[in-house]
This record gives C-alpha cells, sequence and structure tokens, in this order.
C-alpha cells in the first residue's frame, strides 16, 4: 500500500508540473501584460501567488490566486480573443504602469477585455500601435529577429538631402547603443518629411538615427505594422481588426518568408 500511495503521489506531482507555466506567461496569456512587462511587474514586488510576493521565474498553476497590487487577475468568466489597432496620440504612454501619472493605452479603450499594448512608440510619437490578449501573437510580434515590417512617416528640422536618404537606407551606426541599424527602405515626402519602414525595433530608433546624421525628429507617425494599416483612424480612436487582417497577421508572423530579410 505504501508503494502505490508513492507512486500516486509521484503522479500528482508529474500532472501537476505539466500543468504549470511561467508567471509572466500566465500573466501574458491572461492579456494582462507583454512577459517582459510581467517581469519587470514582478522585480518590483507587485506580484502575488497565494498570498506571498512572486519571484521571478515561478511557475504557477491552474486555480492559485495571483494578484497584482493587490487585485485578482483572473478573468470572471470566458474571455474573448482581441487584437486591436489603436492610434496612440502623442503624450500616451505604451505601458500599463501607472505610477508616474501619464495617460496609457488603455485609457482610451472602453471594453470589457484586459488587453496590452504589442511593442512601444516613445511618448512624443504617435501612430498604429497592436494591443491583445493573445501572448503568444504578441511575443512573435516583438521577435525583432522576425524581420517584422514597420513603416513611418518622419518630419525633421530642416530640409533633407540625397545623402541624409541614402545613408539612412544603408544603416547608421549608433554610438549611444554601439550598433548598426539594419538596411532599410526610405523614400523622399517632401522637403522635410520621408517615409521608412524598419524591421528591427531598436529604443528611439529612428530619432538616434536622425541625430547621428545631422537631423532632428520634430515629429514621428507609425502607419503600418506587417499587414495592418494606420489609414484613416484619428488619433485616440481603436477598432478591433478584421477576420480577414487577424488571418493574414497570422499567416505573415508564422510564415518562414517572416523570419527572412527581403532582398
Amino acid at each position: 500500500m505504501k508503494g502505490q500511495d508513492k507512486n500516486m503521489d509521484a503522479g500528482k506531482r508529474a500532472d501537476q508540473a505539466e500543468t504549470q507555466v511561467r508567471l509572466n506567461r500566465f500573466l501574458s496569456e491572461l492579456g494582462i501584460c507583454s512577459r517582459r512587462e510581467a517581469d519587470r511587474l514582478i522585480e518590483a514586488g507587485r506580484v502575488t501567488v497565494e498570498g506571498r510576493t512572486a519571484s521571478m521565474g515561478q511557475k504557477v498553476q491552474p486555480g492559485q490566486s495571483v494578484e497584482i497590487d493587490g487585485k485578482d487577475v483572473r478573468p470572471k468568466g470566458p474571455v474573448r480573443k482581441r487584437i486591436l489597432a489603436v492610434h496612440k496620440p502623442v503624450g500616451v504612454v505604451c505601458t500599463t504602469d501607472r505610477r508616474w501619472g501619464d495617460p496609457v493605452l488603455e485609457d482610451l479603450l472602453d471594453i470589457p477585455e484586459r488587453v496590452f499594448p504589442v511593442g512601444r512608440l516613445d511618448k512624443l510619437s504617435d501612430g498604429l500601435i497592436l494591443m491583445t490578449n493573445q501572448g503568444d501573437l504578441a511575443n512573435e510580434i516583438m521577435k525583432a529577429c522576425n524581420y517584422h515590417e514597420k513603416e513611418y512617416v518622419v518630419k525633421v528640422d530642416h530640409p533633407i538631402s540625397e545623402l541624409f536618404l541614402e545613408r539612412m537606407r544603408q544603416g547608421v551606426f549608433l554610438k549611444e547603443l554601439n550598433v548598426k541599424t539594419r538596411p532599410c527602405e526610405v523614400s523622399r515626402m517632401g522637403e522635410r518629411t520621408f517615409r521608412i519602414v524598419l524591421t528591427q525595433g531598436l529604443n528611439r530608433q529612428i530619432r538616434r538615427m536622425c541625430g547621428e546624421l545631422g537631423y532632428r525628429v520634430v515629429s514621428l507617425t507609425r502607419i503600418r505594422i506587417l499587414n495592418v494599416q494606420l489609414d484613416q483612424l484619428p488619433a485616440g480612436g481603436w477598432r478591433d481588426l478584421t477576420e480577414e487582417e487577424g488571418e493574414q497577421l497570422k499567416k505573415l508572423l508564422y510564415s518562414k518568408s517572416a523570419k527572412k530579410p527581403r532582398r
């Protein structure tokens, strides 16, 4: 009997181990925040599991109590999967952290589901950002190694030269980050305005690139992420992706061709 009990206990522990997931993934799949943001919350001591402060890398299993800032994060009922296109205005920040008093993307929405931003746009920039409660989808979009295209319209402080455009296309060495940017598509739109398509997401990349070449960015608007266009969506506005957009987005994300640079 004792041997049987031990086998039963071992089987129970094995079943529990199979159902356990990392806490950052758990929060991401609930649509609370991205895995990266979850790690920041855990590191700051704002997450508890069964009343105890969570630790980095900790695993949880279904049914356990998980709270952020004392609030239970578990959904009260079935959760609808959503992908939103949002036009982030200048001044709004792409975070779930409200400690600094800045308006956040969540303030723009009036929906029952909790969704989080996929990637970032700096506070002084505006334009398209995706928000979702699908953690795996968000992580796939944010993988810089996958060469996902993001398109911007940029205005600078003085007339653009052909040399500037060519140097931007070839990639610019960023001293602050000690890295050279990937070659990219750049085309003139006006005397001081250009369009640029990036396949990486370095911190404040376009502003840094322009700064290295003696230009200051006056305005920066993201108009496309992969197949999703900003179009006429007004600043502060949002919409659900159409079924067709969602399916095409997933095809681009999970196809092998999306993970290779265009020649």
